[in-house]
């Protein structure tokens, strides 16, 4: 799947889109393929305040737990609560209906230490 060109990344495989000051965050496709088939995710409740580059939660999967680190930093607003009874819909379509979780952005220069679409098709590559 190619990577949605409107999109900033992190090295650790977060997805973020931003709109305004909301960024709203998820899992890439890379990420969720390694991962197998998602089984449960763990995410903060709203209101939290996250710094960039953080573990915020896990993910499981039938092959493995892993961190999520949130790739901006700011207070989460929402989290996709549709994910506690159906954490597949991070494998299904992480881009869409399997987003994780929305941050009120206090710092925008933080998007500056994120990867556009290409330069992380080339880190997935290696």
């Amino acid at each position: 799947m190619a990577q949605p060109q409107d999109l900033l990344y992190s090295k650790e495989h977060e997805w973020v889109r931003l709109e305004g000051d909301t960024a709203t965050v998820g899992l890439t496709d890379y990420a969720q393929n390694s991962l197998g088939d998602i089984v449960y995710v763990e995410l903060p409740r709203a209101g939290k305040t996250i710094a960039q580059f953080g573990s915020i939660g896990v993910v499981e999967s039938v092959k493995a737990v892993s961190d999520i680190f949130t790739p901006i930093g700011g207070e989460i607003t929402e989290v996709n609560g549709n994910l506690e009874t159906d954490a597949a819909a991070v494998n299904r379509d992480p881009y869409g209906e399997g987003w994780l979780y929305k941050v009120k952005v206090t710092n925008p220069s933080e998007a500056e230490n994120l990867l556009k679409a290409d330069a992380y098709e080339e880190l997935t590559k290696e």
